[in-house]
């Protein structure tokens, strides 16, 4: 089957976009059972709390598996901007486009609903991400030393303010 975007809970994609992110960053970066835990829990507390009217969920698969996704936590727009989170592609899809149509799809979101920011956490030595979202026009505004992935590493916020 041909990998699609789906907007929207996907059965299976909680456990599938933790399993992502606990797979790539477990291998690369050391991180353990607090990450995958912190992710599975935090996924699934948004998505019991999902309100299409401020939140955005897209997942890339064939039908059959989650091969990424993206969302948009829009609970603080007003006050801290919208949130981008849980931006993950499996081995298989990445290189071929998908993260660019995954991230316009939540930028485009937060440009539909008026939101003035878009911000993210990610941490520093994530170059092809780090590349993607400053290709989209996100800048990085802030870093410090953290613990929030369960690992010491270099915080990094970035942040967009998308055209009006």
């Amino acid at each position: 089957m041909k990998e699609t975007i789906i907007s929207g809970y996907v059965p299976g994609a909680i456990g599938r976009v933790a399993a992502l992110h606990a797979e790539y960053y477990g291998a690369a970066w050391g991180f353990g059972l607090f990450f995958e835990a912190k992710v599975a829990t935090e996924l699934s507390e948004f998505m019991m709390n999902f309100d299409e009217k401020r939140d955005g969920f897209w997942a890339v698969g064939n039908g059959v598996c989650v091969e990424g996704a993206i969302a948009v936590d829009g609970a603080k727009a007003e006050t801290e901007g919208a949130h981008l989170r849980w931006f993950i592609l499996s081995e298989k899809l990445r290189g071929q486009g998908w993260g660019d149509r995954l991230l316009a799809e939540a930028v485009t979101f937060c440009q539909v609903h008026s939101y003035r920011q878009i911000y993210l956490w990610t941490f520093q030595g994530l170059q092809p991400a780090h590349h993607l979202y400053e290709k989209f026009g996100f800048k990085l505004v802030e870093q410090r030393p953290g613990m929030q992935w369960g690992k010491e590493v270099l915080e990094q916020r970035f942040v967009l303010i998308p055209p009006s």
